[in-house]
């Protein structure tokens, strides 16, 4: 059974960007300086981040001094960022389960954009085309959550106040996926959304990334860059050619 298209309904409310506009910034910047410098990228680098939701990420890489195309699924996000937009920073819609127009020196996936699907040929499919957009000799970064440490830590419940607004967040582990459902009630009625990504551990990831014919080259457990361990660290970082 397909699963139902719940990332563009969720992702396309201002309820999603509300609940997560506390996500913190500087650690996400700093990631992005440390795996440049890492990947010891040209100025002339042409990165892709992908998706990119309003774009804050690609407008810091972009102030790095790359040139840098972000997209995104969610036309809603799209709009909002391309009030960034200059000769060298980009936006466009984009499904990752479709072919690239160009070919980059470097793709990030950040922040856990990935295992949406219950289908394991899609998310194949999306890691082919992810190689197919890259450049020779190009690099791709993808960043995930640490399943492992995830199970071994899970608040299944969870309340949380921004803006006004009392996010009702429960968590759980269940048929392979990591669900997370959120409730509150606000502009006069109630809402219900969910998120879902696969539970995908590391013996997981490298299978998928030989089958879609991606060779790892590191992994790193956080934005430091430090080793991955699999019950510690907070992220689930691989580069791979």
């Amino acid at each position: 059974m397909k699963t139902q298209d719940w990332y563009s309904e969720w992702f396309n409310t201002p309820y999603y960007h509300i609940l997560y506009k506390e996500r913190n910034d500087k650690d996400a910047e700093l990631f992005m300086k440390n795996m440049t410098s890492f990947l010891n990228l040209p100025k002339s680098a042409h990165i892709l981040d992908l998706p990119c939701g309003k774009g804050r990420h690609s407008v810091y890489l972009n102030s790095l001094g790359y040139e840098v195309t972000g997209g995104d699924l969610a036309e809603n996000s799209i709009e909002s960022a391309k009030k960034f937009e200059n000769d060298t920073l980009k936006f466009i819609v984009q499904d990752m389960r479709c072919p690239f127009d160009l070919k980059y020196d470097a793709i990030f996936n950040l922040f856990t954009s990935f295992g949406y699907f219950e289908e394991d040929k899609e998310d194949l499919l999306i890691l082919e085309n992810f190689k197919q957009g890259l450049k020779k000799g190009g690099f791709f970064v993808f960043d995930f959550l640490n399943a492992e440490k995830v199970k071994l830590n899970l608040v299944s419940e969870e309340t949380k106040t921004v803006d006004h607004i009392t996010f009702h967040i429960q968590r759980e582990i269940k048929d392979g996926f990591i669900f997370k459902h959120i409730s509150f009630f606000a502009d006069g009625k109630n809402h219900s959304y969910k998120e879902q990504v696969k539970y995908l551990d590391v013996d997981k990831m490298k299978n998928y990334f030989q089958k879609a014919c991606l060779n790892i080259t590191r992994v790193f457990g956080d934005y430091h860059l430090n080793p991955y361990e699999s019950e510690t660290s907070d992220r689930l970082i691989i580069v791979a050619r």
